[in-house]
């Protein structure tokens, strides 16, 4: 394949990402209002998050399987058509009951895109270029980070919740279109059977590094997905106010994977993970120190830089360690990601639920802590 034919397939794939991940911020920055309009608690509507995740982290795995035998091409754009038409109904649910449902049908595209851009990537990219490659896709996360999660707060708290999430149905139309125009097609990575994915599940070693991914993503996400309400309950922050945090997050998110991809081949992704993950631990011990909007804009700093380069990385140390099997470990990499968001939501929302906000950051640091050491043994065996 050209070079000109894989660079205009990593730019389509970054949008592609981008437009995944502002479908799964666009809770956390609506949750005011939609909480609001829908006559939920904020412990009741941060679950929506925690079952889009457990959706996404089931049939990441199952789905991966069944679309094997898929042109990418085809498959990848068809999985954002799938998210645009979701998140349109759902802007039109008329109670949170209906919302739920709704919900968990459209993350069964994210399920499919994440993992399966991923696998292509690293199939199409030459092999000496492959970690940069990867990880070049997921600044699309990181990018939603800086514009998408604060255009969602800023809409959310201005118009409404449901312009955010047809907001999102628009973006996955855009990328729908990119992806079928910029990928060549007969792209189909090699179908793993049943003996691969014994051979993945059955390895110790990489079953930790997807571990440490389901660890870090819950220690975030026990805090993180109640950022919006923090701000507005605790700090009084206004509609502009919370927006700008948002950015400010995405913005060092979007330096930090910056740089991983630029650096990575060269300082190795298992240190490189741990790093990160250093730096997310850090901002939750300094939490309590957060009172202010401009106190919690300096403490968020070294987390906004771990967040998504840490995936970023976990990505391609898992495309590295095992690139025969990348298909499996990607997919169930990504459900790892999305059972970490559900773990970290679910159990911040008992928190807040039992104890208010006082309690989210400790429980954080607990579960980074685990992470931090799983991926440690995983490092000195080579993984």
């Amino acid at each position: 394949m050209s070079a000109a034919a894989v660079a205009s397939s990593r730019w389509a794939l970054l949008f592609g990402n981008f437009v995944i991940g502002c479908g799964l911020m666009v809770v956390a920055g609506s949750l005011n209002d939609l909480t609001r309009s829908l006559e939920v608690s904020v412990a009741v509507g941060g679950q929506l998050i925690a079952i889009a995740a457990v959706v996404m982290c089931v049939a990441a795995p199952l789905l991966a399987g069944l679309v094997s035998g898929f042109d990418r091409r085809v498959l990848l754009a068809l999985a954002l058509l799938w998210y645009g038409v979701g998140h349109a109904v759902s802007a039109l649910a008329p109670n949170y009951a209906a919302l739920v449902p709704l919900r968990a049908i459209s993350m069964l595209a994210a399920a499919v895109f994440t993992p399966q851009a991923a696998a292509a990537m690293g199939f199409i990219a030459a092999p000496a270029e492959r970690g940069r490659a990867i990880t070049f896709i997921f600044l699309g996360w990181s990018v939603a980070s800086v514009f998408g999660m604060p255009l969602h707060a800023w809409i959310g708290e201005s118009f409404g919740w449901r312009w955010a999430f047809a907001l999102v149905a628009l973006l996955s139309l855009v990328g729908a279109a990119w992806v079928w125009r910029a990928m060549p097609a007969g792209i189909r990575p090699p179908a793993l059977g049943a003996a691969a994915w014994r051979e993945t599940l059955t390895n110790p070693v990489l079953m930790a590094v997807i571990g440490v991914t389901a660890l870090q993503g819950a220690g975030q996400f026990t805090l993180f997905s109640y950022f919006a309400p923090y701000y507005r309950q605790v700090l009084g922050a206004s509609p502009l106010q919370i927006s700008l945090l948002f950015g400010w997050f995405g913005l060092f998110g979007l330096v930090g994977n910056v740089i991983l991809s630029r650096n990575i081949d060269r300082i190795g992704p298992p240190r490189a993970v741990f790093w990160l993950m250093l730096l997310i631990t850090t901002s939750l011990l300094l939490w309590p120190l957060a009172t202010t909007v401009g106190t919690v804009a300096i403490v968020v700093v070294p987390w906004a830089l771990g967040c998504f380069a840490a995936n970023s990385a976990q990505q391609a140390r898992l495309g590295a360690a095992a690139p025969a099997l990348a298909p499996a470990l990607m997919a169930l990499n990504s459900s790892a990601i999305y059972l970490g968001q559900a773990a970290g939501a679910a159990s911040g929302g008992l928190m807040l639920a039992g104890s208010g906000y006082s309690m989210l950051a400790a429980v954080g640091i607990a579960w980074m802590v685990a992470a931090l050491v799983l991926s440690r043994w995983a490092q000195r065996r080579g993984t």
